[in-house]
């Protein structure tokens, strides 16, 4: 069994060391998805909640949330980023909304957590800006879809 890469032999949490690493193209996609009555959903969707266009911040909130993410997670390296995006795609049947993030950089270590942390936070928003008439919506499927670069190579989602 290979050993966690965030402890020292002896268990205490510890940064992992990079600076040995090559620097190579690192690209991340997570995804999420957020719940809610059609009617919350409707007026999302046709930009009529009381707190203004939840889309657009919650699409602003994501970026600046995956660039704060070494503040967030303890250990996470602060490293530059070269894009970050986040979409969405709206499903009126399913009155779901999903979180796309896809984050790149070029360097040491892996943009996972930037990509998972910008779903999450832009999810949290949407929560945030509807909750006054929608309090059961369900924030869920937070996941790693791809990653690409480094030692370990592509690795896509079975989901």
């Amino acid at each position: 069994m290979e050993r966690l890469t965030h402890l020292t032999p002896t268990g205490e949490a510890t940064m992992v060391d990079v600076s040995e690493k090559p620097e190579t193209l690192r690209i991340a996609v997570a995804q999420g998805r957020i719940r809610m009555k059609s009617e919350t959903f409707r007026l999302i969707r046709q930009g009529q909640m009381k707190k203004g266009d939840v889309l657009g911040t919650a699409r602003i909130a994501g970026i600046m949330a995956a660039k704060q993410t070494p503040r967030l997670i303890p250990l996470c390296h602060p490293i530059p980023i070269s894009k970050i995006s986040v979409d969405f795609i709206l499903s009126a049947e399913q009155a779901t909304i999903t979180a796309l993030s896809e984050v790149k950089n070029r360097g040491a270590t892996g943009v996972e957590m930037e990509a998972l942390v910008a779903v999450t936070t832009s999810l949290l928003t949407i929560y945030d800006m509807g909750k006054a008439v929608d309090r059961g919506m369900v924030i869920e499927d937070i996941h790693l879809v791809k990653k690409s670069g480094g030692k370990s190579g592509t690795y896509v989602s079975r989901g």
